[in-house]
């Protein structure tokens, strides 16, 4: 059984037994007291009788026999509302000596529970009436005689009846009200409740954002509220993990992005000292590209941990040429760019910037890479660095395929791929514009993508000087 009912049954079953305990207990106490008022008469009755007696024997002396106050007895009326009291006068064993009238109840039930010097009432049942019995023994010389009168006490017991159906009905009526005031106060006391288990339900299922409403400060509402901070605290904690995990996710991603940029110009380079002949020079040009490209990934997973699952912006400037930064750039991408038939063209103003030089390096080699799965069949791409007012202006430009106008907007989100099989069939996943406005961001710049389908594409990175912390 649900709590609801037990606590519907209880509040009547309670209010049930209560009323109808106390209203037979008063019912019969009533009764009570009214029978002993009508004792309380019928023994000044008797005492009448008891004295008219005496007057007529002048006294009860000790040498009065059983017989004389029998035979005196018939001589003996008393009455009481206009019409004669009967009573009667028996010895010890019940047997009717004397008196005046008839009696309709027995004497021996009574006064065989009387010794002499007692007197005592009793009901006795006669038919269909009830009679309020009463004797007082006479102690007398030759034994003794009891004095007996009765009363008719029906109309109490028939008014007693009355009232308990009266109540019977009375309790119909109480059980009614009763029931419709427990269903309201049970469904007041657990509608809360309901809402909080409907609550928890949702909140089982993933409705994180489910919240119940506080709307009393009793214990209900404390619960209420004490579901509401789980409900907030678990909300934030799942979240933490969501963005821990979509962290994780992107760094795996980025990092498996990056780690092909680095690893496609050491194996450039190692494939042309392999495969070619080459003076000293262009060994030690080729052995440099080499040692830089893996140091710049040992320190670039160290990085890009630290930027995408720490979330770090405060990473140290160094003032660097942009020339100078360029032409490495460029320089990084050179053999793979040769076997594609993809010329590489870089023009850089004079300028010295403060920067990440392993981040900005990342962004621009994001770019590169992207203005060569861009072309089919050999093309141009342009690396251009221009000064500008507060700042510098770092541009890459390419005849490739371009975007579609209608996507120009989301290739900076993360995992977004115009060209999803070609993308997939080429190693991308759709992280490094994304991941490239981030940390120009983190530089205090902004990226900036023009494009015209089937011509080309062309992606400023505009920095300010310096990374904002």
């Amino acid at each position: 059984m649900k709590l609801f009912w037990k606590l519907f049954c209880s509040m009547v079953i309670v209010t049930v037994l209560a009323c109808s305990l106390g209203g037979y207990f008063l019912i019969d106490e009533q009764l009570r007291s009214s029978v002993e008022r009508e004792a309380a008469q019928l023994y000044e009755i008797n005492d009448l009788l008891r004295y008219a007696l005496h007057r007529e024997m002048g006294s009860f002396p000790s040498a009065a026999y059983p017989e004389d106050v029998a035979k005196r007895a018939e001589k003996v009326e008393v009455t009481s509302g206009g019409a004669a009291v009967p009573f009667r006068i028996s010895d010890e064993t019940g047997e009717r000596q004397g008196g005046q009238g008839s009696l309709p109840v027995q004497a021996e039930p009574l006064v065989s529970q009387l010794d002499d010097s007692q007197r005592g009432w009793m009901l006795q049942r006669v038919g269909e009436r009830t009679y309020l019995h009463a004797a007082s023994a006479l102690r007398l010389v030759g034994g003794t005689l009891y004095l007996e009168n009765c009363r008719d006490v029906s109309v109490l017991f028939a008014a007693r009846g009355e009232q308990y159906q009266n109540f019977f009905t009375f309790m119909l009526a109480l059980v009614a009200a009763v029931g419709v005031v427990s269903l309201l106060v049970s469904y007041l006391i657990f509608r809360p409740l309901a809402c909080l288990s409907a609550a928890s339900r949702r909140l089982a299922e993933g409705a994180l954002e489910e919240r119940v409403a506080v709307d009393s400060d009793d214990e209900l509402g404390q619960l209420s509220q004490d579901f509401n901070t789980m409900a907030e605290r678990l909300e934030a904690q799942v979240q933490t993990l969501t963005d821990v995990a979509r962290r994780q996710e992107e760094f795996i991603g980025s990092f498996a992005h990056e780690l092909k940029t680095p690893l496609t110009s050491i194996i450039g380079y190692a494939d042309l000292l392999r495969s070619r002949p080459a003076t000293a020079q262009q060994v030690q040009e080729s052995a440099g590209y080499i040692f830089r490209e893996g140091r710049r990934l040992e320190a670039l997973s160290q990085k890009m941990l630290e930027l995408i699952v720490l979330d770090r912006r405060d990473f140290p400037l160094r003032e660097v040429s942009m020339p100078d930064f360029l032409a490495l750039v460029g320089g990084t991408l050179g053999p793979a760019l040769e076997e594609l038939d993809i010329r590489l063209t870089i023009q850089a103003e004079p300028s010295r910037q403060r920067l990440e030089p392993d981040l900005m390096e990342m962004v621009c080699l994001n770019l590169l890479d992207n203005a060569r799965k861009a072309m089919e069949g050999g093309g141009t791409i342009c690396l251009e660095g221009r000064a500008e007012p507060g700042g510098y202006c770092i541009q890459v430009i390419d005849n490739g395929k371009g975007i579609p106008p209608g996507e120009l907007s989301r290739v900076t989100e993360p995992f977004y791929m115009v060209d999803k099989s070609r993308a997939r069939a080429q190693g991308g996943a759709g992280l490094g514009l994304a991941l490239c406005q981030r940390i120009v961001a983190l530089h205090g710049g902004s990226l900036e993508l023009e494009s015209t389908w089937g011509e080309g594409t062309t992606v400023r990175v505009h920095l300010k000087g310096g990374m904002e912390i």
